[in-house]
């Protein structure tokens, strides 16, 4: 799915070094989002931009802004450009998109997010950061200790704004834009624009320009969907049996136990599967998402917390192992596949009792489709989703590395002390980072996966220049977060709760 290809990059606008980096990075012609999109936000208006997941928003946002904010610094804890998005894992994604197009212009960029050592990312700040990528809780926390000031913000953009309306947002999101200078320009990007969000467009936007490069729906050429009517009995082997293909597909699942009980029965079958979800230690999560990145375990078993923000390419199936309440979850689990004009599948698996609520969900969605019925051996089970029997012989489950001795280039035990790895490894671990941060969720986050997950204080701020403590600092992170002799800062993790690192520090152990 690209645009013309008369259409360049430097066609819209963009500097020679901005285009040479996207060259650079594989990069070469603009989707029809950002074709559309770029020249309106160089120009300084405020924009409002819909397209499907994987379309192409984050650099129709992100390139404009770097271009805007080049060529004057910004002040010790005064960023001049600020992205609020809903979660941690695309915070980390958007980071990373904009990294080095931002080293081309000579820009800073870094994330700050719940879930990790509030003291870095204050540090970081403290050195100055031109573009900051934030979720609102704890960019909520670092400006009330006084870490970061908005009143040089020149230019805002909201992605994915009505999942942050969704998961109960707004009143920090207002509070948060009301601290950036009225003049300043704003960017709101979405797949899907409607309800709460229009609150914010009345507020904020100034006669907003308007490009939708798509409607909200499932309507993706390359994307193909089926449902598939199952009798209860038959749901795990049928399960089994479609895990057991050949590549990448993620299996979505409603609770966070039903997610990891699941992954231990696909891989009693013989198939390698991991389970994501907010419930899952840091480390865990960036372990599980790097070998599902990588092949090594093709099938990830997740809960909605994966439904957004997380771009692994090469995904070929997607699976509502639980159906999703909403066609607005639909669209987004689904939209982890046909990404960029790939080719992917959409299977949903209904039971009886479920039939009338789904066939209504996936009409609101946009999907017209008719279910049929499978039994575990159906040949028509292969051909949707090239489902085989299993091997049979268990797979055992993952295990965390062992730990390995500090260099001689470190020393334990001083504050502030930083791992000497190199840049790619920082980075391959910082881009499978994700969590929520919804003050919505305290309550039923033990039931399902509403929850934020656990917070660990294993998990390092992310940066442009990759200002990451190592697991061999790791005395020296205790220290920073507020060890025994350090200072106890008080934060908000991502579900909104007021904790101590210390109090963080006993519940992760």
């Amino acid at each position: 799915m690209t645009s013309s290809p008369t259409v360049t990059f430097a066609d819209l606008g963009l500097p020679v070094p901005l285009v040479q980096a996207l060259r650079n990075a594989g990069i070469d012609a603009p989707f029809p989002i950002q074709a559309a999109t770029v020249p309106d936000a160089l120009a300084g208006k405020d924009v409002l931009g819909r397209g499907p997941t994987g379309s192409g928003k984050t650099l129709a946002f992100g390139l404009p802004m770097l271009v805007r904010l080049a060529g004057n610094p910004a002040k010790p804890r005064r960023p001049r450009g600020l992205v609020l998005v809903p979660t941690r894992e695309l915070a980390t994604q958007i980071e990373r998109a904009l990294d080095e197009p931002a080293l081309a212009l000579g820009l800073r960029v870094a994330s700050v997010v719940g879930g990790a050592p509030i003291k870095r990312q204050a540090d970081r700040l403290a050195r100055g950061v031109d573009l900051l990528i934030a979720t609102p809780g704890r960019l909520q926390d670092l400006i009330l200790q006084g870490s970061a000031d908005l009143s040089d913000v020149r230019i805002t953009a909201l992605d994915e704004a009505d999942h942050m309306a969704d998961m109960g947002f707004l009143p920090q999101v207002v509070k948060l834009l009301d601290r950036t200078p009225k003049d300043g320009q704003r960017l709101l990007f979405s797949a899907t624009l409607d309800g709460e969000v229009d609150k914010l467009v009345k507020r904020y936007l100034r006669s907003p320009v308007t490009h939708s490069t798509a409607p909200p729906s499932a309507s993706v050429s390359t994307m193909t969907h089926h449902l598939l009517f199952v009798r209860k009995a038959d749901k795990r082997a049928v399960l089994e049996r479609i895990a057991a293909r050949d590549g990448l597909t993620i299996l979505f699942v409603r609770t966070k136990h039903g997610a990891d009980r699941l992954a231990k029965q696909l891989r009693a079958s013989g198939v390698a599967a991991g389970a994501l979800h907010g419930g899952k230690a840091q480390n865990n999560r960036t372990r599980t998402l790097a070998a599902f990145a990588d092949g090594s375990v093709p099938v990830l078993v997740t809960t909605d917390v994966a439904a957004r923000g997380i771009h692994v390419d090469g995904i070929s199936l997607v699976v509502h192992a639980d159906p999703p309440a909403e066609s607005k979850a639909y669209l987004h689990r689904a939209g982890r596949t046909a990404r960029a004009g790939e080719d992917g599948v959409v299977v949903t698996l209904v039971t009886e009792d479920e039939r009338a609520d789904v066939e209504k969900m996936t009409r609101k969605a946009g999907v017209d489709i008719s279910g049929v019925d499978i039994r575990p051996g159906d040949p028509r089970l292969a051909a949707i989703t090239g489902a085989r029997e299993p091997s049979g012989v268990a797979v055992p489950a993952p295990t965390a590395p062992a730990p390995t001795a500090p260099s001689r280039t470190q020393t334990p035990g001083r504050s502030g002390g930083r791992g000497r790895g190199p840049r790619s490894a920082q980075r391959a671990a910082e881009s499978t980072r994700h969590a929520t941060d919804s003050p919505r969720r305290r309550e039923s986050g033990r039931r399902t996966e509403g929850a934020a997950g656990t917070r660990t204080r294993s998990e390092t701020a992310t940066s442009r220049d990759g200002a990451h403590a190592a697991s061999p600092a790791r005395r020296s992170a205790r220290r920073a977060e507020g060890a025994p002799g350090a200072s106890r800062v008080a934060s908000r993790d991502g579900g909104g709760r007021r904790h101590t690192a210390s109090a963080s520090r006993r519940r992760a152990s």
